[in-house]
């Protein structure tokens, strides 16, 4: 690695070289900030307009912390600042020297005035070189109908083109054909490996704690590795820094509460966010003796916490932290049978931001992540325990160089140390039984990464993202690998001390988006990325629980790789009140890995990476977005059409196949219209997907006196497409400076559309032995979760 480190620091050089051309410039920089709340304002716009030539402009964006800086000719300007939601700032300034200019913008909502962006950068979807980059808004979501009125920010991005939900009561999605566990999901810079409360019916993410969040599903920059397919970047509120608030909902079958505000006025403060559902507290005394439910848990909670701190203009520091865990257990009658199911994340986060001069931004980071899965099954005298798991320590360190309005340079080093537990067994009986279970011994890997990035505006009409990233990835000890024989026997192994090298990768990963301006309306984007996946998530398909273990790669579990080009036309209409784009996609995926056929318990004598088989994937398709962002009527159109395949030598008779969230056809239409301004706001949504993929019993067979079935090719039928309609009103009852109060109603699946959830077949087989005759009848039986469900929440804020 380190022979390799002077072409690494060349690169850098020579992405930094056009900036040390310009002479006789100045620097402005600042931060920029809510005026109401003193929350740092990420995405920000910033634009220098020359006073002398007002066609002559120089614009940048804030970045995580709210820091801006552009380099000018010495002289007079007019500064534009502008922030969607927020009055925009306009005043002269006169550069000479050197500046700080701190900048405060005052939200919409308290100002009661309506966003206008008066043309300033509000066409980023034309002019940005992000080609699958999309933010969302956590006040479009809110204002989103949802399951029992509770905005939810994964099923809210599973409405965006190319993004597709796993199914009803699922968190998981898949983007462009890729499998789930090709998405980094990070809040606040820490991983979230399990994003789904109650089985996925909800997230994780608390929306009232959340202030922005971003979705990047092609054209990945390089300062995001260690996943192939999107990054998701939830970022939490810092807590107001000004004044105390609270804000709050008690809904049917849960409630949330959020307190935030200043340790000391404008230089510390903190935020502190609740949930907890208590839907099983509510129907015990309802429910009778003998009921099936009797006893039955099934809840969530969750705590977010965030404190920051200004030491002064130059440092700040974050600390973080979320904890969720959900628990569902139940019992039989009598008392003999109990079976509970648990699983949970937590994460940590530090950050140290230090703005070392007005061109250098540094920003330092250390994160934890954990996520754990249990299970306690319990009969008469015998019980069995399961437990799974990873965990993760981070430290990352990242560089941003600003030299000239036209280049914006990141660069940095990022360490993380994986352990994954992939399982681990107990059993434990009464007097005379004796049974069993290997240990499955846990896995260590290091995972080390430099990379470098240039957002470089060449012209007016190119703007061109280019960036490169190498990652040093080991499996390290203590570990022990078994050599199997030909059938898979145990005849030797081989063990390893804790720190020694079992094996090591190093890769490569170009990262490159264009983007060419045809007018000030229209653009072409294009993208081709190299992505390399060193964890996997190992899937065993006909179990619904959140069981799925995670893996790193090993001498025989190789680096999942991830081939994506992308091209798209983007334009925007009506002074960029409709924004639109037409995005092409094609995928080509090595090193995929999924349970081999025939898996029995047997199988936890060897290691866990010699159950798999190994293959190839291919995906393409097509991306169409409309979108409205002004007016009385709000919202967006999204259509996806996709094709997956994948490719195993030892599945489906070596044959290609569909994948299992292979979706041809993927629609979300979600609309608003404000009744009453500030006041009353009715929104829809309505989505469509074509049906999973599925593979059935065709037909069956005597072998040896035994009944045999044959089953069809892989994924060679589908279940019926998904379909539904929900409806929400939000009403503000009445709306202060100092209180605000509300109703939420809503209505999920409006015209009761049963959906499948999964399909199930019973076969009953009728056989006459003195005849020779048999008759077998086989029926497809559907399960769907959730009927048409109205719902109400109360909300505050104060």
């Amino acid at each position: 690695m380190i022979k390799r480190l002077p072409h690494f620091l060349l690169l850098i050089v020579l992405l930094t070289a056009p900036g040390w051309l310009k002479a006789q410039r100045v620097t402005l920089s600042g931060t920029v900030r809510d005026q109401a709340s003193g929350e740092s304002l990420m995405g920000a716009y910033i634009i220098l307009t020359d006073t002398t030539r007002p066609q002559e402009k120089l614009g940048c964006i804030t970045n995580q912390a709210g820091f801006y800086s552009i380099s000018v000719p010495k002289g007079g300007y007019r500064l534009t600042a502008s922030f969607l939601s927020y009055q925009t700032l306009q005043t002269d300034i006169t550069l000479q020297e050197n500046r700080t200019f701190n900048i405060e913008l005052m939200p919409n909502a308290i100002a009661g005035e309506e966003v206008v962006i008066q043309g300033v950068r509000s066409d980023q979807n034309v002019a940005s070189a992000d080609v699958g980059r999309m933010e969302m808004k956590i006040e479009a979501i809110k204002a989103m109908p949802a399951l029992m009125g509770e905005a939810d920010v994964i099923k809210s991005i599973q409405l965006l083109p190319g993004v597709q939900s796993g199914g009803e009561g699922n968190s998981g999605y898949y983007v462009r054909g890729s499998g789930t566990d090709q998405n980094l999901i990070l809040l606040d810079e820490a991983t979230v490996y399990n994003a789904g409360h109650l089985f996925g019916f909800f997230s994780i993410f608390n929306a009232d704690a959340v202030k922005n969040l971003d979705m990047i599903k092609s054209g990945m920059p390089a300062y995001y590795g260690g996943r192939a397919a999107s990054i998701l970047n939830v970022y939490q509120k810092d807590g107001n820094l000004k004044n105390y608030n609270v804000e709050g909902g008690v809904g049917l079958i849960f409630s949330h509460l959020t307190v935030q505000g200043p340790f000391k006025k404008n230089k510390a403060s903190f935020i502190i966010s609740g949930r907890r559902t208590y839907a099983d507290i509510i129907i015990q005394p309802f429910l009778k003796k003998e009921s099936p439910l009797k006893g039955m848990d099934f809840y969530f909670y969750d705590l977010n916490a965030k404190f920051n701190v200004i030491i002064n203009d130059k440092h700040r520091l974050y600390f973080g932290a979320y904890y969720g865990n959900d628990v569902y257990g139940f019992k039989s009658n009598s008392g003999q049978t109990q079976c509970t199911f648990r699983w949970g994340n937590a994460t940590a986060s530090a950050r140290w931001n230090y703005i070392i001069s007005n061109k250098l931004f540094l920003n330092t980071s250390g994160t934890f992540s954990y996520y754990d899965f249990g299970t306690e099954m319990g009969m008469d005298v015998f019980e069995f325990k399961l437990t799974s798991g990873i965990r993760d320590y981070s430290l990352k360190s990242e560089l941003t160089w600003m030299p000239t309005p036209k280049h914006n340079i990141r660069f940095g080093v990022h360490d993380v140390l994986h352990q994954c537990l992939p399982g681990q067994y107990a059993v434990q009986a009464g007097e005379g039984f004796d049974f069993a279970l290997p240990k499955v011994q846990p896995y260590f890997a290091n995972e080390l990464s430099l990379y470098a990035h240039d957002e470089w505006n060449i012209s007016r009409r190119w703007l061109l993202n280019m960036g490169l990233r190498y990652t040093n990835f080991c499996h390290i000890g203590p570990f022990t690998r078994y050599e199997l024989d030909e059938i898979g026997n145990v005849q030797d192994s081989i063990t390893y001390r804790p720190g020694e090298l079992i094996k090591t990768y190093n890769k490569v990963e170009p990262r490159l988006s264009l983007r060419f301006l045809i007018d000030s309306a229209t653009s072409i984007k294009a993208s081709a990325t190299l992505n390399y996946q060193f964890l996997h998530q190992i899937s065993i398909a006909s179990i619904s629980l959140p069981t799925d273990v995670w893996m790193p790669s090993t001498d025989i579990l190789k680096p999942q790789t991830v081939l994506q080009f992308s091209l798209g036309v983007f334009r925007n209409f009506h002074q960029n009140m409709f924004e639109t784009y037409i995005d092409l996609y094609y995928k080509q995926m090595y090193n995929l890995a999924e349970y081999r056929d025939g898996l029995d318990f047997s199988s936890l004598t060897i290691n866990p990476d010699q159950l798999y088989v190994f293959g190839k994937g291919w995906a393409c398709g097509a991306e169409v977005f409309v979108k409205k962002s002004r007016g009385k009527i709000t919202g967006f159109i999204g259509y996806t059409l996709g094709f997956t395949r994948k490719q195993f030598a030892d599945l489906n008779n070596g044959e290609p196949f569909w994948a299992k969230y292979d979706r041809r056809h993927d629609v979300s239409i979600s609309l608003a219209y404000e009744i009453l301004r500030n006041k009353l706001t009715v929104s829809a949504l309505w989505v469509y997907q074509t049906g999973n993929t599925m593979t059935i019993p065709i037909g069956y067979y005597f072998y040896m006196g035994s009944l045999m079935t044959e089953y069809s090719s892989r994924n060679a039928y589908r279940m019926p497409p998904y379909h539904r309609l929900d409806l929400a009103v939000n009403w503000t009852i009445k709306k202060t400076r100092r209180f605000e109060t509300g109703l939420n109603f809503s209505i999920y699946n409006v015209y009761n559309r049963k959906n499948p959830f999964f399909i199930f077949f019973e076969t009953h087989t009728d056989i006459d032995p003195a005849n020779l005759d048999f008759n077998i009848d086989t029926k497809a039986y559907q399960m769907s979760l959730f009927p048409i469900i109205p719902s109400v929440m109360w909300w505050f804020k104060f």
